[in-house]
């Protein structure tokens, strides 16, 4: 078989057939996938709430919430990564994909070390500025250390994930999270039941999980490295100006907006964990059901804005609605479903990560909380796919701006503080926040100004 031939056995054309169909055939191997990175991060949740209690819960709640908003930055950048490669594609133009793989690789993995190094240098700032309580700040402080320094496999994975889906390819990075989440539940077991490593040893089998799977999605790429046109010479990693300019034009803004949208959910942790382990792990397991949606959500959303990345690349504008209506639907279905669950066996759903009776009665007064982030991240993603898959590099980062900064912190700090509804405040002003994206993306999708977008690859 010819290169080209390998080429189109690896790179899909997301830009033909039923629309409903290609969406759901591309999707479902990242909703599964994602699935498993939800059941991957709350393994850790679970085996901690189970062996360790409300403080190792309350530990890793504020961990993790620190180690998200850092994976927000390789998102960024790997969304905007898998946009660019994604127009390259439908435009046919294989010799730039290969040079967009090179340029991504070595400026986002550049990125995880510096980012590592400056974490290593504020941690102990950070977890006081977040009111971590006395009790769970040891162990905290541990997991955040562990995880930062495990940033280069996790910003690896995610942009070799987005580089594939970017091609068309949504089954492998599949392939190579199910590896991740494998190794994470027997690494947890083993450190945690075993060996007795308490929160270090979770922060540790995370850590390990995603270095399998990038180590594995790397071998992958230089196996195929002839269909990809990539061929892993040292002259292939060197940035092209060209493409890092798209990148950082699309990127940072995208950057932006993740970091705004984490350090504002931060900055409202930080008020809920001064009243207390039980508030803090309440919030760490209302965070973790949040992400069975989130995950559908942007499965569906990334999705999208590789078809419309496509679509646009290739000028077949009439598809583009059909996706979007197409993925709101997926999407409020699947919300419905945990509402329903969520509401009529919370004790259930909550009591899979603790026995904790203090936590389990907390938890009671989250449920409406939880079903209206449930809602926001169904209403928001297929906009998010729009503004995603036309590069609209602007938007992105005001819909960052309002969602993070001004509504999240804003709708918080008045109803916690100025209402006087304490921790429920600051859970509602949290929820509400989210449908901020939605009615953005929604007033530009009306406004048609989407159909007049110039390609980043033509910029």
């Amino acid at each position: 078989m010819s290169n080209d031939g390998k080429q189109a056995t690896l790179i899909k054309d997301l830009t033909v057939g039923s629309v409903p169909k290609t969406l759901a055939v591309f999707a479902m191997p990242m909703v599964f996938a994602n699935l498993l990175q939800t059941a991957y991060n709350m393994v850790d949740m679970v085996v901690v709430g189970q062996f360790l209690g409300s403080v190792g819960l309350s530990a890793v709640s504020i961990g993790a919430a620190i180690l998200h908003m850092l994976t927000y930055l390789a998102m960024g950048f790997s969304t905007a990564s898998q946009v660019i490669v994604s127009q390259f594609v439908g435009a046919g133009d294989r010799k730039s994909v290969s040079r967009a793989i090179g340029t991504s690789l070595t400026f986002v993995l550049l990125c995880s070390f510096f980012i590592t190094a400056v974490v290593l240098a504020i941690i102990d700032i950070v977890l006081h500025l977040l009111n971590t309580p006395a009790e769970a700040y040891f162990n905290a402080r541990q997991y955040v250390l562990v995880c930062s320094v495990g940033l280069f496999f996790i910003f690896g994975y995610n942009l070799v994930s987005a580089i594939l889906r970017g091609m068309g390819d949504s089954r492998r990075p599949l392939v190579f999270i199910a590896i991740a989440a494998v190794t994470n539940l027997i690494l947890d077991l083993l450190f945690i039941a075993v060996f007795h490593m308490d929160v270090f040893g979770a922060a540790l089998a995370t850590v390990a999980g995603q270095a399998v799977s990038f180590i594995t999605s790397i071998a992958y790429l230089y196996k195929k490295r002839k269909a990809f046109g990539f061929d892993f010479k040292p002259r292939s990693f060197k940035p092209d100006r060209d493409i890092l300019r798209r990148l950082l034009k699309l990127g940072i803004p995208v950057c932006i907006q993740n970091t705004a949208i984490g350090f504002s959910m931060i900055f409202v942790s930080s008020f809920i964990n001064a009243y207390g382990v039980v508030a803090s792990a309440v919030t760490g397991i209302g965070d973790k059901l949040a992400l069975v949606p989130a995950v559908i959500a942007s499965s569906l959303s990334t999705s999208g804005a590789a078809m419309i990345g496509q679509c646009l690349g290739a000028g077949k504008m009439e598809r583009i609605p059909k996706i979007i209506r197409f993925s709101l639907l997926a999407n409020i279905t699947f919300a419905l479903l945990l509402s329903a669950i969520t509401v009529f066996l919370p004790l259930k759903v909550f009591g899979l990560f603790t026995s904790d009776s203090k936590v389990l009665e907390m938890s009671l007064t989250y449920v409406a909380c939880a079903v209206h982030c449930y809602f926001a991240f169904a209403l928001r993603a297929p906009f998010f796919a729009l503004i995603y898959g036309t590069g609209q590099s602007k938007l992105n980062l005001w819909v960052g701006i309002l969602d993070g900064v001004i509504c999240r912190i804003g709708l918080a700090l008045f109803l916690g503080i100025v209402i006087g509804m304490g921790v429920r405040g600051f859970w509602y002003g949290s929820a509400l926040a989210g449908y901020v994206p939605f009615l953005v993306g929604f007033a530009y999708y009306i406004s048609g100004k989407w159909k007049t977008k110039r390609l980043l690859v033509k910029s």
